[in-house]
């Protein structure tokens, strides 16, 4: 009887370990083949809920809904402002000099996404910076953010913001 409970015990483990390991093929085959419409739709609502954090991070609870969006060691590159190495010392900047000054708009139609195997995606654009609660945006800028994909969270290890010049008016 205990011999027979033992390969029943064998059996069963080798089933869930099988079963398991195929769902995780699957979760990353899945996660692969997304289609590049499909990458970039996702990134698309990404870039808009971290900047909708970002427009609003005057509210304490909107500031740190947006510091979730960036990895713990993001590196933030800005052409005028310098280096962050970290993402306390980047959404202290926000904080700073962003919360409740301004917003961050991005030119339609500029953003371009592409995947990076086995990690997650580059998105390219332009964005503008608005005062806020008025219309006037008095700069424009290039951007890249790098976006890292683990565990089916999505997460900002790197971003540019460069080429910063006054901003083109809007159509």
């Amino acid at each position: 009887m205990t011999a027979v409970r033992s390969r029943v015990a064998k059996a069963a483990f080798g089933g869930l370990l099988g079963t398991a390991l195929l769902c995780g093929a699957v979760e990353a085959t899945a996660a692969t083949e997304r289609t590049p419409e499909q990458l970039t739709d996702t990134i698309d609502a990404l870039d808009t809920a971290v900047f909708d954090a970002f427009n609003t991070c005057a509210d304490p609870a909107q500031l740190a809904k947006h510091a979730a969006y960036f990895d713990d060691a993001v590196e933030f590159y800005h052409d005028n402002g310098g280096v962050t190495w970290t993402r306390d010392e980047m959404i202290g900047r926000t904080r700073q000099y962003v919360c409740g000054h301004y917003r961050r708009e991005r030119v339609p139609g500029t953003l371009v996404v592409y995947p990076i195997k086995d990690f997650g995606a580059i998105a390219q654009g332009k964005h503008r910076f608005c005062d806020l609660g008025g219309t006037d945006c008095a700069g424009e800028a290039d951007f890249v953010m790098v976006w890292r994909e683990r565990d089916g969270q999505w997460q900002v290890t790197r971003v540019l913001s460069y080429a910063h010049r006054p901003a083109t008016p809007a159509p």
